[in-house]
């Protein structure tokens, strides 16, 4: 993920993460008890999203296939 991306994605999850806890404040547990399966697929979407860019080194997986220097020895 580019930086810009991570930094886009981190300011969503804290936007929703402190609007979750402005209801919570104002008594509507009720709305975050069914929101709070989704809000946890979600931190583990991006933090696997995340972790797949950095052992990627910054590459897609197409990108990285389609690489004629992938160390195979073949030219495509």
């Amino acid at each position: 993920m580019a930086r810009k991306q991570m930094w886009a994605v981190l300011v969503v999850v804290a936007t929703v993460l402190a609007w979750s806890l402005v209801m919570v404040t104002l008594g509507e547990t009720a709305a975050i008890a069914t929101l709070v399966p989704s809000l946890g697929l979600l931190v583990q979407q991006i933090v696997q999203a995340a972790a797949a860019g950095a052992r990627a080194g910054g590459r897609t997986r197409a990108a990285s296939a389609d690489d004629p220097r992938d160390g195979s020895g073949e030219t495509r």
